[in-house]
This record gives C-alpha cells, structure tokens and sequence, in this order.
C-alpha cells in the first residue's frame, strides 16, 4: 500500500471515529479514559499537535469543537452528566503512578 492510500484510509477511520463518538453523546469522557485511557479531550489535543506539526495555529477550543461537533460549553451543558464516585474512583485507580 502506498503512503497517500494508507494516509487516506487512516483519515476515513479517524472521520468515522470522531463521527460515532459525537452520535454517542451517552458515553461520557470519563467512561472512555477509565475504559481505553483516552477521551475527547484527548482526541482533541492529538489533533491541535498535529496541526501544529504542520505550522497551523490552532487553539484548543477550536480543535475539540471539530471533534465535539460544537462548541465545547454546549456539548457539556447538553451532553454531560456528573461523574459518579465510582467513575471517579475507577479513574483515580487507573491513574496513579507507581
């Protein structure tokens, strides 16, 4: 496979990816990084960095409302419910560092 095929493909995954997240407004970030380590947010930051690689400015309100699909404030005033203590303690255990 050349590189503009792989890079093509990689990008359709990520457009899918972010598409599907933002359809499943039911899964909170915190389910996602108890879960696979990585949220929203996250995608978001990657995605800024990339930008950034490639001498684009970009802020990081900007970057997570692509991944949001809308301004950040919105989706977590819709979208967003309060972690409960055993999301809470799950991410608390996930994260320490030895």
């Amino acid at each position: 496979m050349d590189d503009k095929t792989r890079t093509e493909l990689e990008a359709a995954a990520f457009r899918t990816l972010v598409s599907h997240l933002r359809e499943r407004t039911d899964v909170q970030n915190i389910d996602l990084m108890n879960l696979a380590g990585f949220c929203r947010n996250c995608l978001s930051k990657w995605y800024r960095a990339a930008a950034e690689d490639k001498g684009i400015e970009m802020d990081y309100d900007s970057a997570r409302e692509l991944i949001y699909g809308m301004p950040y404030a919105e989706w977590k005033a819709k979208y967003q419910t309060e972690a409960t203590p055993e999301q809470k303690a799950a991410f608390e255990a996930s994260h320490k560092h030895g």
